[in-house]
This record gives structure tokens, sequence and C-alpha cells, in this order.
């Protein structure tokens, strides 16, 4: 047994991965206990009926959003900076779990969505990505000359519309954007998150993160 909080997660879900970001730079450890979504397990689902993740359930409360871990985890300890300009942060995640987030998922899962029209969300995500390459002309990182929220909020949503179609994306007049996407993908702060775990079982010894 331990009293460490519990960290449900899923290895390539974007929010699940920006939460290990963010514990992982709080320096905050957890167990955590890697799910698989189509076959979830009770403990989980007692934990947090919604079943999506990821989950953190510590002594006194189930924190279910990602963001909420995160500003959770950089409340208690924040060594890079993280929360600087918090309020412009948390705007401008607001524009990418909002708008681009449902323009990407009706891009990336158009086959499964009526009437989805692939090219025209793709462009209206394409809005938020210029937004970015502009914010990012001056600067290696949105906000700050280092990592901070902002970036690390969304980063792993980029990812994932980026893989969607890798050869339009890199075609795309985005320099800044790409370097700041590609300077994350080579991290071994990305690296370190997205380590392999066995799908977690009851009788299972604990697995530590960071």
């Amino acid at each position: 047994m331990t009293n460490l909080p519990i960290l449900y997660s899923f290895r390539r879900c974007p929010y699940a991965m920006r939460a290990r970001l963010a514990l992982q730079s709080a320096q905050l450890k957890v167990e955590l206990r890697e799910i698989l979504l189509r076959d979830k397990a009770p403990a989980f689902l007692a934990a947090s009926p919604k079943g999506t993740v990821p989950v953190l359930v510590t002594k006194g409360e189930v924190i279910e959003e990602s963001l909420d871990i995160m500003l959770y985890a950089l409340r208690q300890n924040d060594p890079e900076g993280w929360l600087h300009r918090e309020n412009e942060a948390l705007a401008l995640i607001a524009e990418c779990d909002g708008p681009f987030k449902q323009a990407l998922d009706r891009y990336k899962y158009a086959s499964r969505i009526p009437d989805s029209d692939p090219e025209a969300e793709r462009q209206k995500a394409a809005l938020f990505l210029r937004k970015l390459d502009d914010m990012l002309r001056h600067s290696p990182w949105l906000l700050a000359d280092r990592p901070t929220l902002a970036d690390m909020a969304t980063l792993t949503f980029l990812r994932q519309f980026a893989m969607v179609d890798r050869l339009w994306f890199d075609a795309q007049p985005w320099p800044h954007l790409h370097r700041w996407l590609d300077s994350f993908l080579a991290s071994d702060r990305l690296a370190a998150i997205m380590r392999k775990y066995s799908t977690w079982q009851a009788d299972d010894p604990l697995t530590i993160f960071p």
C-alpha cells in the first residue's frame, strides 16, 4: 500500500499526456495505473464513473480533468515556473480545448461523425495554429523564453493534429510552429512521459511516476 495519489492514465491520450507532463515538472510522485480504455478496470470506474482519463485520486478528492490535475501539481511545486502569466495561459488553453479540439476531433475522426467535412474542419483548426505560429515568431515558447503551462497544455494536441496527415502538416507555411513541435517531439521530457507500461491489474506491484 502507498499514501501516494493514484493517477489513472492512458499512454497516448493527449489529456493524460499533459497531466503526466505537469506531474513530471512538479516532481509530484503518484502511483501510475495504465488503463485499457476498451476494458476499464472496476477500481477506475469506481473512482470516476465517467470513465475517461486522466483521473487523479488524492486523499481528499478525485480530480477528473487534465488541466485541473496540471494546476493541482504545479500549485504544490512549480520549479520551472510553468504558472508564469497564468491567466493568459488559461485563455489560450481554453481556445485549444474548445474550438481547436472540436475541429481536431471532427477532422481526425471524420469517418465516425455523420456530415463531418474533414477538409473544412482542418481549416477551422488551422486558424488556431496560425495564431500560435505568429506568437512563436519572436520567442521559442508561447509566453516566455522557456516552456510554461501554455505550451505543455497545448503541444500534446498539436502532436495529435500533426499525426493525422503529417505530409500536409509539414507542407504548411508555419515555420515557427514546426520548430516548436519538433523541439517538443525530440525532447527528453516527452520521452520520459511516453514510457510504455503494462495495463494495470489490481494485484500488480506499484508503478511510481515520475
